[in-house]
C-alpha cells in the first residue's frame, strides 16, 4: 500500500492522514506516430507524478495523488482514428467538481500536473479562483520543467526523440522498433511572425504531419530518457516539498 496514491490506499489509512496537497494528473488519448501507444501522455504523466509524489511524501509532505484523467483537448486531431477529445468547457466542469470534493475534505493546495500540450488550464484556474478564493490552485506542465535541448538532439515534442526516449525507459514493451516509425516531419504556419510566438493558431494535425509525429525518434535511447526523467522528477518533487512547507496565507514575499 502506498499512502500517497489514492487509488491504492484505503479508508483505514486515509482516516488517520492529514493530507494538505492534492495532485490532479491530466493526460490525453491520441496517436503518437506509428511506434508509440495512444496512452503515451498517460503513461509518462503517471510515472513522473508517482515518482515525484513518493519522494515528496518520504520527505514529509502530506500529499495525495489522484487517479489520472486520461482524456485531453484534442480538437485538432479528431479526424485521426480513435482520438478522444475533451473540450475545455468539459474540463472546467470536471475540475470544479473535483476541487469542490477536495475542499470539503479540507485540502486547499491543489496542483494540476499536466502531461499534454493541448491542455491549457490557466484561464480555468483564473475562473476557479473566484469559486475557491481560499484555495491555492496551480498548473504544472512537466514537459516544461527542464530544457529538452539539454538532453536531446531533436526536441520535437510529439513522439520524437524526446518522448520515445522516455517511453524506452518507462514502458519499452509498448515501443515498436524505431524502423517502423515515421520521420516526424511537420509543417508550420507560413506567416513569418508565427515563429516569434506572438501569433498563435491551433495546428490541424492531419495538415501538418503525415504520421502524427513532430520530431524524429531515430536517435532516441533509454539512457537519454532516464537522465531527463530523473531531472524532471527531482525538480517537481522539490516543488511539492516546498509547497508543503508554505502556508496558503503566506505565499508571497
Amino acid at each position: 500500500m502506498k499512502p500517497y496514491l489514492l487509488e491504492e490506499t484505503n479508508l483505514k489509512n486515509v482516516k488517520v492522514q492529514k493530507y494538505e496537497i492534492a495532485v490532479i494528473q491530466w493526460g490525453a488519448t491520441e496517436a503518437h506516430n506509428y511506434h508509440l501507444p495512444y496512452g503515451t501522455d498517460i503513461i509518462e504523466t503517471e510515472y513522473i507524478a508517482s515518482k515525484s509524489v513518493k519522494t515528496a511524501w518520504n520527505k514529509g509532505a502530506k500529499i495525495i495523488l489522484l487517479p489520472i484523467i486520461p482524456f485531453g483537448v484534442n480538437t485538432t486531431q479528431i479526424d485521426i482514428p480513435l482520438t478522444i477529445n475533451m473540450n475545455p468547457s468539459t474540463q472546467m466542469k470536471l475540475l470544479q467538481d473535483i476541487i469542490s470534493s477536495l475542499v470539503i475534505h479540507n485540502i486547499r493546495k491543489i496542483v494540476i500536473l499536466n502531461g499534454h500540450g493541448g491542455n491549457e488550464f490557466k484561464q480555468l484556474i483564473r475562473e476557479l479562483y473566484l469559486i475557491f478564493p481560499n484555495t491555492f490552485i496551480c498548473q504544472l506542465n512537466w514537459f516544461q520543467v527542464v530544457n529538452p535541448g539539454d538532453y536531446f538532439e531533436d526536441t520535437g515534442e510529439h513522439a520524437g526523440e524526446w518522448e520515445t526516449s522516455m517511453m524506452l525507459k518507462i514502458a519499452p514493451g509498448l515501443v515498436l522498433p524505431l524502423n517502423e516509425a515515421g520521420d516526424g516531419k511537420n509543417k508550420k504556419l507560413k506567416f513569418k511572425d508565427s515563429g516569434e510566438h506572438w501569433v498563435w493558431a491551433p495546428r490541424p494535425w492531419s495538415k501538418i504531419t503525415s504520421d502524427t509525429g513532430i520530431g524524429n525518434p531515430v536517435k532516441a535511447t533509454l539512457d537519454k530518457g532516464e537522465h531527463y526523467l530523473n531531472d524532471v522528477i527531482s525538480k517537481i518533487s522539490h516543488f511539492f516539498i516546498e509547497l508543503s512547507q508554505i502556508r496558503i496565507d503566506d505565499l508571497y514575499s
